[in-house]
């Protein structure tokens, strides 16, 4: 995959990091889906698209509420690991190698859209119009991010100074706490209902952090086998010096409606993840 507007224009490929990306980044806590739910989406009934599905994290983990999940995906080595990872724990989960801005569904199928973790990566000209087609006349489309806040701790800072070391055009570090940005395209389709953004503690070890922060798009899916393997080695030493065997990561927490307040925070030594949750209503075209 190759875009402008992403790492300068580097390709990258999350294909490379399919092994990794299964390992390590099915890290979401229970409250993250708990959440979803709350909102109705991934209930019982409902017949759910999970587009940029990677190894099938959002249908796995949602599975047992009952929901129908379909995952998506445009490579095959995230589509291959999200169909052994379901198998694995006999969940009949439909996943297909296709891009979300075209895959071939009839006509309001969908109850829900996801998208967690790659919003950023469709052609949304294609993609709100499409969508607009294969939901449901009331379907919603929520869109999920989450990331660490390396301002404001010492060990991601450190890992993404590395990152940088080795990937000069990524451009995933320095993240602050921000609105996921939506594309005018999608106004003529969806009212926004709701944006939530909120905070939840996720631990993880010295070899899990190494393991998330190479299976990013910075190293795993752009860099050699080589770079990948110098970068490890550097990290996991990097990591022995700053970091104790085990710590949380704190995913930010803030629940407004379109308003953002300030609020006051705890510093400790863990990592900052920025959780955040946008969700639009299926509506009619504007002629």
């Amino acid at each position: 995959m190759k875009n402008n507007m992403i790492d300068h224009g580097r390709a990258f490929d999350w294909g490379c990091t399919s092994s990794d990306y299964a390992r390590y980044r099915d890290i979401y806590p229970e409250a993250f889906y708990q959440k979803l739910l709350t909102k109705n989406i991934g209930t019982k009934g409902q017949k759910i698209l999970d587009i940029g599905t990677g190894t099938g994290v959002i249908p796995r983990n949602m599975y047992r509420y009952g929901a129908a999940f379909t995952g998506v995906d445009i490579a095959e080595n995230q589509i291959e690991q999200a169909r052994n990872l379901a198998a694995a724990q006999n969940m009949e989960i439909t996943f297909l190698c296709a891009p979300a801005e075209n895959a071939q569904f009839p006509g309001q199928t969908f109850d829900v859209v996801t998208a967690c973790q790659c919003f950023p990566y469709f052609r949304h000209e294609e993609l709100a119009k499409h969508l607009h087609t294969i939901l449901k006349s009331d379907g919603r489309f929520a869109i999920m991010y989450m990331a660490w806040l390396p301002l404001e701790d010492r060990i991601a800072a450190k890992s993404e100074e590395l990152i940088l070391q080795y990937n000069p055009d990524w451009t995933g570090c320095n993240e602050v706490r921000r609105r996921i940005g939506i594309p005018d395209a999608y106004d003529a389709y969806f009212t926004l209902e709701e944006e939530e953004l909120f905070d939840i503690a996720v631990p993880f070890t010295r070899d899990s952090w190494n393991g998330r922060i190479k299976a990013c798009r910075g190293i795993g899916a752009s860099l050699s086998e080589a770079e990948i393997e110098a970068f490890e080695k550097e990290h996991r030493r990097l990591l022995q010096e700053i970091a104790p065997e085990e710590f949380e990561i704190l995913i930010w927490n803030r629940r407004n409606h379109k308003v953002y307040d300030d609020e006051t925070l705890i510093l400790r030594f863990v990592e900052y993840i920025r959780c955040n949750y946008t969700i639009g209503r299926h509506g009619t075209p504007y002629s």
